[in-house]
């Protein structure tokens, strides 16, 4: 691959981009958050915990309702899992990565669109996948309401 100037300059931009972002006050809440979610122990405690019945989660589910412990332990991961979510630690550093994972979906439509509106740009975000024509939930067939081509 030849480098030309033009991707040079393509490249400086994109650094340019990844600069900013680290620089945003989005970013800087992130990382300041999951710094705090890291530090606080009982937050720590909480996601252990969680980690730790998800693992039982998963084997029970390989026999599903026919495992003894199913019941039980398909009550017991609602609870830890609400426990840790409702820790406020955890709570603002979900959000703080929700903002930022807006953040991105959001660049990213602008460059893919700036290209062509008719790139799909794969946000993970109904909402944004909802305000293209297309937004690559359907399987083309048109029942979502995009034209299919």
């Amino acid at each position: 691959m030849l480098a030309t100037f033009e991707r040079i300059q393509l490249l400086d931009k994109s650094d340019e981009l990844v600069a900013m972002i680290l620089n945003s006050e989005i970013a800087e809440n992130y990382r300041q958050c999951l710094s705090n979610m890291q530090s606080n122990m009982e937050a720590q405690n909480k996601i252990k915990a969680f980690i730790n019945i998800k693992e039982q989660y998963e084997e029970v589910q390989r026999f599903g309702k026919y495992h003894p412990n199913y019941k039980p332990v398909k009550s017991k991961i609602r609870e830890v899992k609400r426990e840790m979510d409702l820790d406020p630690h955890v709570a603002e550093f979900k959000k703080a990565e929700n903002d930022l994972q807006a953040l991105l979906d959001e660049i990213s439509k602008i460059i893919g669109h700036s290209v062509s509106k008719n790139i799909k740009v794969p946000t993970g975000n109904p909402y944004f996948d909802s305000l293209s024509n297309c937004g690559g939930g359907c399987g083309s067939g048109g029942s979502c309401g995009c034209s299919s081509k």
